[in-house]
């Protein structure tokens, strides 16, 4: 049974802003990832050549002007956006809100080295004169800054700031939401994940040093968690908002609500800079099953963390063999199979994918899976194709990162 509080202090998803890059809205995005719409594509980047990359295609122009675009970020700009569809989604009053009450948590993997690489880039055509370094590089990179970005665009007073939980950070900014509203530090929380990698060269480059970036002659099977032929990573860009909101508020005023937040959990393996503990992982789901009141057996689909390397996959499916027991239930599911890893956004995009379906039953799949990896077997794993399931009452999303920070957020059915 399900933790009993009272509704003030029931946290719930009311509006959703997305880019990703097979979908701008989650009506879009899911309909990808139920027909198969891989958003991956070739890319090239300065300085590192061909590629693949999962790249957006949102209007960045729909709630900016040109001029604050190019002072701007690229994780501010797709803040931005996603804030502001989640607020149009949320059907809230915003005109009336009060902005003092609205505290804005967005999580980051890396920030910063996007505007660095292009100055230093550009700066060389003067010499490294540094007269034509940009004064708005401090902004720009400042580690505040997407949040902050976001502040300025829509007049939120309330706090901001960005939560650095490398590719753990988009269930960490939601975390952070849940806490905050709890608290009492504010009324209504944006809370997710942003990320504008695949235009810093140096992950490209730092992931191929390390035999981990994803390489395949059809960039949309290049994705490939679970696998036998994966084999790595496809740098994503991409931003997932919610607005968070307590119960009682949402009720009030009549607001749809997607689904509450039941339970969380966030812990460190202390073991390694990349290699994954399982250990450690299958103790913050078992955490966050806890917190929520939950047995393992009561969650009905997983939505799954893995990248597509050769061994953290492997790491990954050794911590849920532990905690589910490998008995088939719940269903799983990963989609980076269809839009790569879109780093700091990842947690939070991927909870997106699966939301609709305490509405539909189904079960979204993952895709490339041609040879499964017998060292990934998943009885519960859905394969290729979209299953439907009798009942959707609860989710566990997982998101991990390097450095060995985990965080599972668990979302039930209203």
């Amino acid at each position: 049974m399900v933790v009993s509080r009272p509704d003030r202090e029931r946290i719930v998803i009311t509006g959703v802003g997305l880019t990703a890059p097979n979908g701008n809205c989650l009506r879009d995005f899911r309909e990808s990832l139920l027909c198969g719409r891989s958003g991956v594509t070739r890319y090239e980047i300065r300085y590192f050549g061909p590629t693949v990359a999962g790249q957006c295609d949102y209007d960045e122009l729909r709630y900016q002007r040109k001029k604050e675009v190019r002072r701007g970020t690229r994780a501010g700009s797709i803040g931005i956006y996603c804030a502001q569809e989640a607020i149009a989604d949320s059907g809230i009053d915003w005109a009336n809100v009060d902005k003092s009450t609205v505290g804005i948590y967005v999580g980051v993997t890396e920030h910063g080295n996007v505007e660095t690489e292009n100055e230093i880039y550009q700066i060389k055509e003067y010499n490294y004169d540094t007269q034509f370094w940009s004064h708005h590089h401090n902004p720009r990179t400042v580690a505040n800054n997407p949040a902050g970005e976001i502040s300025l665009n829509m007049g939120i007073t309330g706090p901001h700031y960005t939560l650095g939980a490398a590719c753990a950070a988009g269930n960490a900014g939601i975390i952070q939401g849940v806490q905050m509203l709890r608290l009492g530090e504010c009324d209504l929380a944006l809370g997710g994940g942003v990320s504008e990698s695949i235009h810093t060269f140096g992950i490209f480059a730092s992931f191929h040093s390390q035999g981990a970036l994803a390489r395949h002659e059809d960039p949309a099977k290049a994705s490939r968690p679970f696998d036998a032929d994966r084999n790595g990573i496809v740098v994503s860009e991409g931003g997932c908002l919610y607005v968070l909101e307590r119960l009682s508020d949402a009720r009030a005023r009549g607001a749809k609500v997607y689904g509450e937040i039941v339970g969380y959990a966030m812990n460190s393996d202390a073991y390694d800079f990349v290699m994954p503990h399982p250990q450690r992982q299958a103790e913050c789901m078992r955490l966050a099953l806890r917190r929520a009141g939950l047995a393992a057996e009561e969650i009905d689909i997983v939505s799954t963390h893995a990248t597509g390397t050769t061994s953290g996959d492997v790491q990954e499916c050794l911590a849920l063999r532990q905690v589910f027991n490998g008995q088939g239930r719940p269903a799983m599911n990963n989609a980076k199979s269809f839009i790569g890893h879109a780093m700091g956004a990842a947690g939070a995009l991927e909870l997106a994918g699966n939301l609709p379906s305490f509405e539909d039953g189904v079960c979204h799949a993952t895709i490339n899976l041609d040879r499964p990896d017998p060292e990934c077997a998943l009885p519960g794993l859905v394969a290729n194709q979209p299953c439907e399931l009798p009942n959707v009452r609860y989710i566990l999303n997982n998101s991990f990162g390097m450095l060995g920070i985990n965080s599972v957020v668990i979302v039930g059915k209203v």
